[in-house]
């Protein structure tokens, strides 16, 4: 009962809160199916029991919150409904349609007690959320814009990112680097949250990073193990999905088991159903580069060394007809030699028969020739004054002639001169 005090009715905080809870049993007496976002689970491994907290939020900003309680026996009979339903356990970060009962308590004050979670209303908000964000990117003209991007033809520098102690990047780590064709891949981590809100701007900011070093990436990879569709939930953001579509590189996605794209996958150059798919697919890229070129070797190989054959026959043939035609040319040339040096001698024979016997008629001519034999046949050789005396003109009455014959020397004194005619 209160006091009064100085005319002042007092209650204590007991009473008070009894009021409020009294007030609110009588008020609501019945159970209410409620939406709400569950910011935080709560889960205490040690008693089974759950205390969530619920948000609503209008623009991003929260506009109400309040605490919930979920008892160990109704988190577990939920628990396996989701697991029937959306394929993954109750967690933080979804909307939901919930039922409970509206309490208050004077030490923990006010609270929802939950009793039951609808599994398919987070499957219909997942898939409303998904919507939207293919509407706003479409609108955008961004939608198909990281598929147009060319692919290398041998993407061998990767950007991934993902959690180091993930399975589904062990999965894939084993089957690039130990695959064995001996293809060589050269991969980067850029760990990030990778489901939950916060896996959201985690991930944007590591593409982020990895976009100021594009130069030094053919392709970045978003590696994930499995998951149910409330737990790839996040990948239908449409914040994620728009960075994913206007990425500079080729984006590749192995984010789980899941058979219903998300958002990001459906942008992505390329997307995996796990992380071993997608390792497949890149180690295909290298195969075909990898067999033509093959081929192309073994057949400029086998060209190669046809050609050489061919080639070695034709030098053997040159060979042998150089053979032959040197020794047919040689015998050739033997006989011509031969023959040369016949003609040669009978020639040069034939030209000293006649030199001699042009020297014997030369020397006869001379011999003809010569004033001795003239002067015995009785001609003489006139002069004066010591040139040869040809005509009567040279003379006047009065000169002095000498006159050669046979044996001897004349002198003689010119008294007259008389010029013959020819025919006279």
């Amino acid at each position: 009962m209160p006091e009064v005090i100085d005319n002042k009715t007092i209650f204590s905080l007991l009473e008070v809160t009894k009021s409020i809870q009294k007030t609110i049993a009588d008020r609501y007496k019945s159970m209410y199916w409620i939406k709400a976002e569950m910011n935080k689970l709560n889960h205490y491994t040690h008693s089974g029991h759950c205390y969530p907290e619920l948000v609503e939020k209008k623009d991003g900003k929260i506009v109400a919150e309040i605490r919930s309680i979920l008892w160990k026996a109704d988190y577990n009979r939920i628990n396996i409904n989701f697991m029937k339903t959306v394929r993954e356990p109750l967690r933080e970060g979804i909307t939901m349609l919930f039922q409970a009962s509206i309490s208050y308590d004077p030490m923990y004050g006010l609270s929802l007690k939950i009793v039951d979670i609808d599994p398919t209303f987070s499957l219909g908000e997942l898939e409303k959320e998904k919507l939207e964000s293919i509407q706003r990117l479409k609108e955008e003209g961004i939608y198909d814009l990281n598929k147009s991007l060319p692919f290398p033809v041998i993407p061998k520098r990767i950007a991934i990112i993902s959690v180091e102690t993930s399975k589904g990047l062990s999965d894939f780590y084993k089957i690039i680097h130990q695959n064995p064709w001996g293809y060589r891949f050269e991969c980067t981590l850029y760990p990030a949250l990778l489901q939950g809100d916060k896996s959201v701007p985690s991930i944007i900011q590591q593409l982020s990073i990895v976009a100021e070093h594009q130069d030094k990436y053919d392709v970045i990879a978003i590696i994930r193990g499995g998951g149910g569709e409330v737990g790839l939930s996040s990948y239908n953001n449409y914040l994620l999905a728009r960075a994913i579509a206007i990425f500079p590189l080729p984006v590749l996605t192995g984010i789980g088991h899941s058979t219903n794209l998300t958002v990001s996958e459906m942008v992505a150059y390329k997307n995996a159903i796990t992380p071993s798919e997608l390792a497949d697919f890149l180690l295909q890229k290298f195969h075909n580069f990898a067999i033509p070129l093959d081929r192309a070797t073994e057949t400029i190989r086998n060209y190669s060394s046809l050609i050489f054959e061919q080639q070695a026959q034709k030098l053997n043939v040159f060979a042998t007809d150089i053979r032959w035609t040197t020794q047919h040319m040689v015998e050739m040339a033997k006989n011509n030699i031969h023959i040369l040096e016949k003609d040669l001698k009978a020639g040069f024979q034939q030209q000293v028969k006649e030199k001699f016997s042009f020297l014997e008629n030369t020397e006869k001519l001379l011999q003809l020739a010569d004033p001795v034999h003239l002067l015995q046949r009785g001609f003489s050789i006139t002069k004066i004054n010591g040139q040869l005396l040809t005509s009567a003109t040279q003379v006047k009455p009065g000169d002095n002639i000498s006159t050669r014959v046979q044996d001897g020397e004349i002198s003689s004194t010119v008294h007259a001169t008389n010029t013959l005619q020819y025919g006279d």
